[in-house]
């Protein structure tokens, strides 16, 4: 069984530095890299504003902290990589993108190391044909946000190894996460349970059925909630939603999959949600109000 020491994460963005705090705090040493190299220096100050609410929380010590942060490191190259055990892929939600990563990124790492991508919804099949390593690919996808969240699902594509899997079940499971099992299907099982249901909560806004507030606090309090569905798919991210969401109608060719209209018009509108501002609140304010 393979020992994992280093891990190299490839996207610094709130998934990616999600991802390198957990790690770090768990004893990895990380390495942390983003074609922008501004992006990696403000995850890293995230982290270490995420590290001191710990310290205030009383969860973890200043020194703790100290020696968590001092295992994180920024990665100028992809080459930077190159002595990485596990390689994590925490790019943008974009198929074609992530395929171009691991195209240039395998030829840089040692011939044993795993690489695995965080897709929500991407087939790790196709994902591990543009690696140079398919039986040492699989998925591990993190629940946003990481540090909180308890999940991890483990994805295997059709030529993962089973040394590769196992090794990946005992990394999650050494940062504190319970891992769970999917198939390489559409969305997984999170997701194709989740994102239909803000879709459907989309259509319901769009057919007058109810306005944001009214279907946020109904799903909060009829169904125990603890964020309504509204305010979720701006927490993701509409775009996310939006791909996951076409994911599955072209995968799975059902059209109960079909992306809301008004999902669509937000997303071009540029109303992505809380990272843009706007979205089905507007985030400029003191506090969030409904645009519609």
């Amino acid at each position: 069984m393979m020992n994992i020491k280093s891990v190299g994460i490839i996207g610094a963005g709130q998934m990616g530095a999600g991802i390198a705090q957990v790690c770090a705090q768990a004893g990895y040493t990380v390495l942390l890299h983003d074609q922008k190299i501004d992006a990696v220096h403000a995850a890293l100050e995230k982290i270490n504003k995420g590290f001191n609410r710990l310290i205030e929380k009383e969860v973890l010590t200043a020194d703790d902290a100290k020696a968590s942060m001092g295992r994180l490191q920024p990665a100028a190259s992809a080459h930077d990589l190159k002595d990485c055990d596990l390689v994590i892929e925490a790019a943008t939600e974009n198929e074609e993108i992530k395929k171009a990563i691991f195209k240039s990124v395998s030829e840089h790492l040692k011939p044993d190391a795993i690489m695995a991508s965080n897709t929500s919804s991407i087939s790790i099949t196709r994902l591990a044909a543009a690696s140079d390593r398919p039986g040492k690919f699989i998925g591990l996808h993190f629940m946003n946000p990481v540090p909180v969240m308890k999940l991890v699902e483990i994805i295997r594509g059709i030529a993962t190894d089973p040394e590769t899997y196992q090794a990946a079940v005992e990394f999650a499971q050494s940062l504190g996460k319970i891992t769970a099992n999917s198939e390489d299907y559409p969305a997984f099982i999170v997701n194709r349970v989740l994102i239909p249901m803000i879709n459907e909560a989309i259509y319901t806004l769009y057919e007058g059925v109810g306005t944001v507030e009214a279907i946020d606090t109904a799903l909060k309090l009829g169904a125990n909630h603890p964020m309504g569905p509204l305010e979720l798919g701006d927490f993701i991210g509409l775009d996310t939603v939006l791909a996951i969401m076409e994911m599955l109608h072209d995968g799975l060719a059902d059209s109960k999959y079909r992306p809301c209209p008004l999902l669509v018009k937000y997303v071009e509108a540029g109303w992505l949600g809380r990272k843009t501002g706007r979205g089905f609140y507007d985030y400029r304010g003191e506090k969030p109000i409904p645009t519609r």
